[in-house]
């Protein structure tokens, strides 16, 4: 059976930084870089299949949001994950509260309660094996969510409940049927898979 998860190649890396060099240079720049452990990771372009699916779900989620207590921020704005000593730039991020910025440019969050990222063939690897681990680190986060580019598969990594017998853990939850729904406890919301790949074409082939 052909493993879809450990056989894609991470980014590019550029030279080893610290993540005050990191952040210094990062401001600077004209395209966007995240850092991970050390390691400058270059953001890649991302195919239409990436885009459908990623607008399909600010879409709704921005509408549910509107007059609640919560944010939706798009790939722009950069998450600091301290304790694993990286910086990324989710597809999603949902923020519940006030956004908390560690730093006076506020230019970058460290407090989301759910983090979304769309899969591509060139990242796979990459927001699976080391985003997610540095994700489920951050104290607020409570769900993290993969939605595949490639094919229905939709993987939320939620964790229990402080009121249940596992409270700290994780528990996952893997869709990969048109007529499931993807659910969102934290913001109250769930959405078609049928709605999350409208307009995606699977014949269309990227690398991207």
């Amino acid at each position: 059976m052909e493993n879809n998860e450990v056989n894609e190649a991470a980014p590019r890396y550029y030279p080893r930084m610290t993540a005050e060099e990191y952040l210094e240079w990062e401001r600077g720049q004209e395209f966007k870089h995240e850092y991970h452990d050390g390691e400058i990771v270059v953001m890649q372009g991302a195919a239409l299949n990436h885009n459908y699916v990623n607008m399909n779900l600010i879409g709704p989620i921005a509408m549910h949001l509107r007059d609640k207590p919560c944010d939706v921020f798009a790939n722009d704005l950069r998450t600091e994950a301290k304790a694993a000593n990286s910086y990324y730039y989710p597809d999603i991020a949902i923020v519940c509260g006030e956004p908390d910025s560690p730093d006076e440019k506020r230019d970058m969050i460290c407090n989301p309660a759910v983090v979304i990222e769309v899969l591509s063939p060139s990242t796979r690897f990459y927001d699976i094996h080391r985003k997610k681990p540095s994700y489920m680190l951050l104290p607020s986060l409570k769900e993290y969510i993969m939605v595949d580019s490639t094919s229905v598969m939709v993987n939320t990594i939620r964790k229990k409940p402080a009121d249940s017998l596992e409270s700290g853990a994780w528990e996952s939850d893997v869709l990969k049927d048109l007529s499931g729904q993807l659910t969102i406890p934290t913001i109250g919301l769930s959405i078609p898979l049928s709605e999350i790949y409208r307009k995606v074409d699977f014949n269309r082939r990227s690398r991207l």
